[in-house]
């Protein structure tokens, strides 16, 4: 059950109409996890500085139960992941950052329990 969440200062002007279903259909891919269990934010238009400057960036963040937990993983994520937003969003890779957050089924809910009893 991975949690997406892309935060920019770009306009929602400078994301496709169908954007966020080509995130959520590529993050599931790299991430191995089946399209319906994927949960997508996108926040565009933020007041954002990275690296000290306010020109354009994104900070995308994923946690996932299972597919984040070795930097072997996570080098060949960031890898794709990087190659998809530079591609979409027409940014260098140096105002993208990504951030990996590895989760235990005890600390996600769903259906009134945890991942752990489903």
């Amino acid at each position: 059950m991975p949690f997406v969440d892309l935060q920019s200062n770009l306009p929602a002007s400078a994301f496709s109409e169908d954007f966020m279903e080509k995130l959520c259909s590529f993050a599931a891919a790299v991430l191995g996890k089946p399209v319906v269990r994927m949960h997508l934010i996108v926040k565009p238009g933020l007041p954002m500085l990275m690296a000290g400057s306010c020109s354009p960036c994104v900070v995308l963040s994923i946690s996932a139960i299972g597919a984040l937990d070795t930097a072997d993983k996570n080098k060949e994520h960031s890898a794709k992941l990087f190659e998809f937003l530079t591609r979409e969003l027409a940014l260098t890779e140096d105002r993208i950052t990504l951030q990996f957050n590895s989760l235990e089924p005890h600390q996600v809910g769903k259906k009134g329990t945890v991942m752990s009893f489903l």
